[in-house]
C-alpha cells in the first residue's frame, strides 16, 4: 500500500522505524526542494543561487496510509536536511490549519526546533529525540533543523485540519532562526534586529 486508505479505514498496526525515519505500511511521500520554498528565506539572492546550484532537497515527508479526512488521525515523519541559506537554517514551509486543531510532534532524530506564531506572539520549543512538542489550535508552525545532521520528527494531526501555506507567506512567523557561533539566534521576521529570550521557556523576547 503506497497511497491513503479509503474509508472506512480498518484498525491497523503501523510500524514506526525511528532509525530509518519510516512508517510501514507506507502512504504518500513528499519531497520539498529549495525551489519549493520561494519567498520563505530572508535572503532571496542566496535562495535563488541555491536553486540554480543543484536545487537541493531541503526536507521530505513520509506518511502512513491513514487519510487526511474528518475524524481520522494521520501520521507522518518529516526529515529536514542540515544546512543554511543566507545564514538561515533550513526549515519546512510552515503552515496554519484552516480548521484550527491541535497537533503533536515527537522528536525522532537529530536536533531542531518548533517555531509557532499566532499572528502576535511567537514561541520556540527545542526539539530532540523523545521530546513532544504540542501545537495548540490557531498557531501557525514551522520546524527547523539547527544541527549538523538530519532532523526527523513524527507528526500526529486531525485529518480535517487542512494546511494553509499561504498564511505564512502573508503573515510570516514572527521570528527567523539563523546560525550563530554558539548554535542559533533569533531575528525579527520582517526586519533584522536580533531577539534574545529564554529558549527554555519557549518565549523569545
Amino acid at each position: 500500500m503506497t497511497e491513503f486508505a479509503t474509508q472506512p479505514v480498518p484498525p491497523m498496526s503501523i510500524r514506526f522505524d525511528a532509525g530509518a525515519a519510516t512508517l510501514s505500511p507506507e502512504g504518500p511521500t513528499l519531497t520539498r526542494r529549495m525551489s519549493d520554498l520561494e519567498g520563505l528565506f530572508r535572503d532571496d539572492d542566496a535562495w535563488r543561487a541555491a536553486v540554480e546550484n543543484g536545487d537541493p532537497v531541503v526536507y521530505s515527508v513520509v506518511s502512513s496510509p491513514v487519510p487526511e479526512l474528518d475524524r481520522e488521525l494521520p501520521q507522518s515523519i518529516t526529515t529536514i536536511e542540515p544546512g543554511s541559506t543566507g545564514g538561515e537554517f533550513w526549515m519546512t514551509k510552515g503552515h496554519q490549519h484552516p480548521n484550527h486543531q491541535g497537533e503533536i510532534y515527537l522528536g525522532v532524530a537529530g536536533v531542531g526546533g518548533l517555531l509557532m506564531f499566532d499572528g502576535t506572539d511567537t514561541r520556540w520549543l527545542d526539539m530532540a529525540p523523545g521530546v513532544i512538542g504540542y501545537i495548540p489550535p490557531g498557531w501557525a508552525h514551522r520546524s527547523i533543523n539547527v544541527g549538523n545532521a538530519p532532523y526527523s520528527f513524527l507528526a500526529v494531526y486531525p485529518g480535517a485540519a487542512g494546511h494553509d501555506y499561504g498564511w505564512v507567506l502573508e503573515h510570516g512567523m514572527g521570528l527567523r532562526v539563523l546560525a550563530a557561533a554558539d548554535g542559533h539566534r533569533f531575528v525579527d521576521y520582517h526586519g533584522g534586529d536580533e531577539r534574545g529570550g529564554d529558549e527554555r521557556s519557549g518565549e523569545p523576547s
